[in-house]
């Protein structure tokens, strides 16, 4: 029951327009002082939970995936995949599917990949007029 009103207050103060790290943070310190958890109990908790591989590798996939396009890398990646198979029926999809082909083999990780060429993506998409089926009316 307890976790159930952490939840309600979670999207009542989401939904009244609060940062979602008050909304998070709120409920959790009012549940923690409200069972009387010990505190040094949850910082050990905390700082274990932080203690993972992907969490700190999503930073650096990003930052490597923006120097990658400031760089200009994707677009010769995206080049690449457009002459291969850009010819094709559904051709963009293609240039896309075979781009993170490409970015995957490289990276070996799919955020890398999300973070890597997204913005190379919605910008080719842009500038082919390619527009998602809720922006067609």
């Amino acid at each position: 029951m307890e976790g159930f009103l952490v939840v309600v207050a979670f999207l009542g103060l989401f939904m009244l327009g609060f940062p979602v790290v008050l909304a998070i943070g709120i409920p959790c310190i009012v549940y923690i002082f409200a069972n009387g958890l010990p505190i040094d109990l949850v910082a050990q908790r905390t700082l274990y939970a932080l203690d993972s591989f992907p969490l700190v590798a999503v930073p650096v996939f990003l930052f490597v995936g923006s120097l990658m396009n400031s760089a200009g890398i994707s677009r010769y990646i995206y080049a690449f995949a457009d002459t291969a198979v850009g010819r094709m029926p559904g051709g963009l999809a293609q240039v896309n599917i075979f781009g993170s082909l490409i970015f995957a083999g490289m990276s070996g990780s799919a955020l890398a990949d999300i973070g890597g060429l997204g913005v190379s993506r919605s910008t080719r998409c842009a500038r082919r007029d390619f527009r998602h089926r809720s922006q067609q009316r």
